[in-house]
């Protein structure tokens, strides 16, 4: 052990530094990020290598740029009317097929999160404005705070935006590309299996009341109001499948470009003064990102990021694992980011005999379930705030059996990574979409299956 001494104590001072100041002193989660660096360089015998800290301030600036672009564009939809149209014409449209419009409301409140790769901000805006409706199909309030819950951290890990993948990524040299498929057949099978579990059994073919809907503007400005939304699909989605005609224009851009559209399209508000508040939102994320990356620079510069790889690699696989399952959850309860960062990067490390996109899209679903864990759990805190639960305890009791299926299926994800490397990145890419979309077809199948064998009695028209 002598030899490792060395890079050891830095690492111990920065992890007792972040603790303490997190959790004794209170301090927000990147200002301890920040003293911990500085802590572990001086006790590294680097003194205060402001070089170093300042490159890792800035080695998420990519990440940083569309967090700031994405929630400006997320506040800017929501203000202009489309999040409240597309509710309401879900609600209506499928209000007399529970499973079905269980399914589309998780998929809906699930959009933010992808969009901004942050649980909170999908639980408080999608997920509240789909809880009245889980609430009028008969979910009780805490099973409607555990599913907005979920929603948020699921869409936080779903394409095209994870955060906590590019921090890994960013860990370990690896660019943010050829995530979407892992992804999406990580998180929205469980995102259909865990509604369908929490909500299926007390959801019932009810008449909901109009006043019950979030506000439509479709009659009102018609389909100009989805241009916004249609345009970042067309952007993101050619910007891949066809290079050729669609420029490569980058995801901070293509917010900005879709942002810039939106306040000419629906209902009338002040853009400045939503981009004001979607920064003011956007900022303790941001601030948290750049706090982990000066952590990272630093755990490398002083040999903490080489000792924790060394450790983890000789480490049987099953209790590699188990380390997995239980240290990424309980360390994301101070941040998943951080989680994803600290142990995300040597996981992905000590596991390089698997392809490493499917290892790390695994881990940062893994991570993200911190945002579950007490005394922070953020989604679980926010969602119980908008389903008005003053005991969130009560929102996360239901969210345990959904969090502990995730973390078994995610380690199960790394386990048959050969199969998934091997079908996922195969390059007959037309067989792969074809499986894919036959696998969607059998789910929709099964829910409709669901609906017609469930149905009650066919309630009046919402209109």
């Amino acid at each position: 052990m002598s030899e490792y001494l060395p890079e050891l104590w830095p690492l111990l001072a920065m992890v007792g530094a972040f603790v303490i100041g997190t959790f004794a002193l209170k301090l927000p989660v990147s200002i301890s990020l920040v003293i911990a660096s500085v802590v572990g360089a001086a006790v590294g015998g680097h003194g205060f290598p402001l070089r170093h800290l300042v490159e890792g301030t800035f080695g998420y600036l990519d990440t940083l740029l569309i967090i700031a672009t994405a929630m400006v564009f997320m506040r800017m939809i929501q203000a202009s009317g489309l999040l409240d149209t597309v509710a309401h014409g879900m609600t209506a449209r499928f209000h007399h097929r529970p499973a079905t419009l269980l399914v589309l409301m998780m998929l809906f409140a699930m959009s933010a999160g992808m969009i901004t790769g942050s649980s909170t901000a999908a639980v408080l805006t999608t997920g509240a404005i789909v809880a009245p409706v889980f609430m009028a199909l008969g979910i009780s309030r805490n099973k409607t705070g555990a599913i907005i819950a979920m929603a948020g951290i699921l869409g936080m890990i779903a394409p095209p935006v994870n955060i906590p993948v590019m921090i890994i990524g960013g860990g370990v040299d690896m660019p943010y590309i050829g995530f979407t498929l892992p992804l999406l057949v990580l998180t929205v099978p469980m995102a259909i299996v865990i509604v369908l579990f929490l909500g299926l059994r007390s959801a019932r073919a009810a008449n909901i009341e109009p006043d019950m809907l979030p506000k439509s503007y479709h009659d009102q400005y018609g389909l100009k109001l989805y241009l916004p939304l249609i345009l970042l699909v067309v952007l993101i989605v050619g910007e891949q499948a066809l290079p050729r005609i669609v420029p490569a224009l980058g995801m901070p851009f293509i917010f900005t470009i879709c942002a810039a559209v939106t306040p000419f399209t629906g209902r009338r508000f002040q853009p400045l003064v939503a981009s004001r508040e979607a920064m003011g939102a956007a900022l303790p994320v941001m601030g948290i990102l750049a706090g982990v990356g000066m952590f990272l620079q630093i755990m490398a510069l002083t040999g903490g990021r080489g000792f924790m790889v060394s450790m983890l690699v000789g480490l049987p696989l099953a209790l590699l694992y188990l380390s997995i399952g239980v240290s990424m959850p309980l360390f994301g309860a101070v941040s998943a980011y951080g989680s994803a960062s600290i142990l995300g990067v040597p996981f992905v490390l000590a596991l390089l005999g698997s392809n490493e996109i499917l290892v790390a899209s695994a881990l940062s679903l893994i991570a993200a379930m911190g945002d579950l864990m007490p005394p922070t759990a953020l989604a679980g805190l926010f969602a119980a705030k908008v389903v008005e639960q003053p005991n969130y305890i009560k929102v996360l009791k239901h969210c345990l059996a959904p969090a502990g299926l995730t973390i078994v299926a995610s380690l199960g994800f790394i386990a048959t990574a050969g199969f998934w490397d091997r079908f996922l990145f195969w390059d007959n890419r037309l067989g792969v979409y074809g499986i894919l979309a036959g696998a969607v077809i059998l789910m929709a199948g099964l829910v409709l299956l669901l609906d017609r064998t469930g149905s009650r009695h066919k309630p009046a028209e919402v209109k």
